[in-house]
């Protein structure tokens, strides 16, 4: 008779409040370390990274990635808070330390709730109820950016830093609404703005192996070849001479198709080995809007789309039907792609495209002509970071990031006020349940936070929409000020923060790795 060999890792089981107990311990310790950087009198955190060189940040993200406990079960409470943080990251860009203070905050409350008598399934339906109630009155409170606002965001993001924050704001000003904005390393100590011009496509990465930097998750590609087809490529043969070319003048390739799975494995693996630089995006836009979309990629880029379902034979694919741009980044979202300048053609496609939009009355075609024209007529604002060491560089570019994408969130759907003013009122304007207060208890830690790094003494009786300056510790009208948060920020950290404290005090069983010490030691 045969027998499954036993597993390698042997666990460990703990249940009910000991397990909890060690959960919201770890949770605790990540907190803590990241909570220190909150509002305009947050501080800075020092890490040792993995070559043990110190880091010096006041990211929130940052400073949660850079923590791993020793105990595993506290160690599972910090990844989970992680998670919020990341999360938020993804859907707004920043407000990654509010997510961390709010969703310990309210595993506080929550475990205060069940000790008072209350189920979590109790809990769980009044939060999620308060949460739709609050998310309600946070997009009431919003307004649209206007005139000196954009630079208040972008400063604050930065963690007050106006000259960043009028460097950032500078950006969106040229690029416009629905241009883009990226950051780069600058070639000296000054950080300015280029503004090129440039596209942004939905499409992003169909595969981590086509990543070249690793820190940005992101594929960057230098001066490629551009290659737009409709049709399937079937096999790597259909592309060979292309490939053969690219190689040949040690060029880049951006392949813009739909690819047969063989093929991209093969390209993949070649990319690997480092015989190629490559990367493969699908056809931008859906359904009948498809066509259109990758036909006015190839104008922006000088490219033919072939397509072999219309008579196009792949084989007889030339370098002539290929176009170029001068940089191409990839990230998980979309691609964006820097161009040398616009022709002829284009401007001849906006000109017909504004003609079709005066004669539409359909509002959902308007819309999708709308979006292909800011597509053609986009900019790409390039933020070129310097400063005089590596580590300020990296602190640097750290708040650039987080502020470039505040910004967007901004113009995307308005601001509220900032400080953790907007949460404040919030607790104080919503009427709720008993297990409903167990979220308007927590939104008031943002504000508690920002006051405590301070030194300030905390005021809760402020009118609605004020609150403090904590660089003088006056009371005034956040907006006015030009204390402010995007509200798309404020709404995914708070949304993040509920889901992942909901779960970890759901849990009633945590199974661990037993960490065995090595003997030879």
């Amino acid at each position: 008779m045969e027998y499954n060999l036993p597993s390698e890792l042997v666990k460990n089981l703990a249940f009910g409040d000991d397990a909890k107990s060690k959960v919201i311990t770890g949770v605790n310790k990540l907190a803590r370390a990241v909570k220190s950087t909150l509002g305009a009198s947050g501080r800075c955190v020092v890490y040792e990274d993995g070559r043990g060189k110190p880091v010096i940040t006041k990211d929130g993200v940052t400073v949660a990635e850079s923590v791993v406990l020793y105990d595993p079960v506290e160690n599972m409470g910090a990844t989970l808070i992680k998670e919020a943080a990341r999360n938020t990251v993804k859907d707004a860009g920043d407000g990654t330390t509010t997510a961390t203070v709010l969703a310990e905050a309210l595993i506080k409350q929550i475990d205060t709730a069940i000790a008072d008598g209350l189920t979590i399934r109790e809990i769980k339906d009044g939060v999620n109820e308060t949460l739709d109630n609050v998310i309600e009155y946070l997009n009431n409170i919003s307004i649209d950016v206007e005139g000196d606002m954009l630079k208040s965001v972008s400063s604050i993001s930065c963690n007050n830093d106006a000259e960043l924050g009028s460097i950032i704001s500078e950006a969106y000003e040229k690029v416009g609404k629905n241009g883009v904005v990226l950051m780069e390393e600058s070639p000296t100590e000054d950080t300015y703005v280029d503004v090129v011009d440039g596209v942004q496509v939905d499409c992003g990465l169909t595969s981590p192996h086509f990543v070249t930097n690793t820190e940005k998750h992101s594929c960057e590609l230098e001066n490629p070849l551009i290659l737009t087809c409709s049709s399937e490529i079937p096999n790597v043969r259909k592309i060979q001479s292309i490939l053969e070319h690219v190689i040949k003048n040690n060029r880049s390739l951006l392949i813009v198709a739909p690819v047969a799975q063989p093929v991209k494995a093969a390209l993949m693996m070649n990319k690997v080995k480092g015989n190629i630089k490559i990367n493969i995006i699908d056809p931008p836009g859906f359904g009948p809007t498809k066509k259109d979309a990758i036909e006015d990629l190839a104008i922006l880029t000088g490219s033919t789309v072939l397509n072999e379902e219309l008579g196009d034979d792949l084989d007889l694919m030339k370098p002539e039907h290929l176009g170029e741009a001068e940089l191409s980044v990839t990230s998980d979202k979309n691609t964006v792609l820097t161009l040398e300048g616009m022709n002829d053609d284009i401007e001849g496609r906006i000109d017909e495209l504004n003609m079709k939009l005066a004669k539409e009355k359909n509002g959902f075609i308007k819309k999708k002509l709308e979006d292909r024209l800011a597509t053609l007529s986009g900019s790409v604002g390039v933020i070129k970071v310097g400063a005089n060491s590596k580590v300020e560089l990296k602190e640097k570019k750290d708040r650039v990031e987080d502020a470039i994408y505040a910004t967007k969130a901004a113009l995307k759907e308005g601001i509220v006020p900032g400080g953790g003013i907007a949460l404040l009122n919030a607790s104080q304007k919503i009427s709720t349940s008993q297990a409903g207060e167990v979220l308007l208890k927590a939104l008031s830690s943002p504000f508690e936070t920002i006051m405590d790094n301070a030194g300030l003494k905390l005021n809760k009786g402020m009118k609605e929409g004020y609150g403090c300056n904590v660089i003088d510790g006056t009371f005034i009208k956040m907006i006015d000020e030009g204390i402010m948060d995007p509200v798309l920020v404020t709404k995914s950290a708070l949304k993040n923060a509920v889901s992942v404290a909901l779960t970890v005090m759901s849990a009633d069983c945590v199974i661990s790795n037993i960490r065995i010490p090595d003997a030879s030691n």
